[in-house]
């Protein structure tokens, strides 16, 4: 099992930035990739970013893409997203989430273990 636990959202005006955390714990030897996700009220939740544990190779989606930027510090088990120039139609429920296998980065029925979300919301 992997735990995962978020941290580091928050209220930001639009055009701020905010940094959000993703602390892994368990067997996290089994972690293959890691990715963030976000749910916004009435939508289904989409796919944000991912990254390759060992690799350290990113994806994006299209409308974060030059703004948000996903890292990850192997020693300390931990991805970050540093989110940039965020817009009103960036907030939502932003899920961290852990696969130990293949299928498509962004897919969440490749990810295995998810966080309980951290709510980031962006005024206007």
């Amino acid at each position: 099992q992997v735990q995962l636990v978020e941290s580091g959202g928050g209220l930001v005006q639009a055009g701020g930035s905010l940094r959000l955390s993703c602390v892994a714990s368990g067997r996290t030897f089994n972690i293959y990739r890691m990715g963030w996700f976000r749910q916004a009220p009435g939508k289904e939740r989409e796919f944000v970013a991912a990254i390759y544990w060992r690799s350290g190779r990113t994806y994006y989606a299209d409308f974060v893409k030059g703004r948000f930027t996903i890292s990850r510090d192997n020693a300390k088990n931990t991805v970050d997203l540093q989110m940039n120039s965020l817009k009103p139609e960036d907030t939502a429920l932003y899920y961290c989430a852990a696969s130990s296998g293949l299928g498509n980065y962004d897919s969440q029925n490749a990810y295995g273990y998810w966080g309980q979300g951290t709510q980031v919301t962006v005024s206007s």
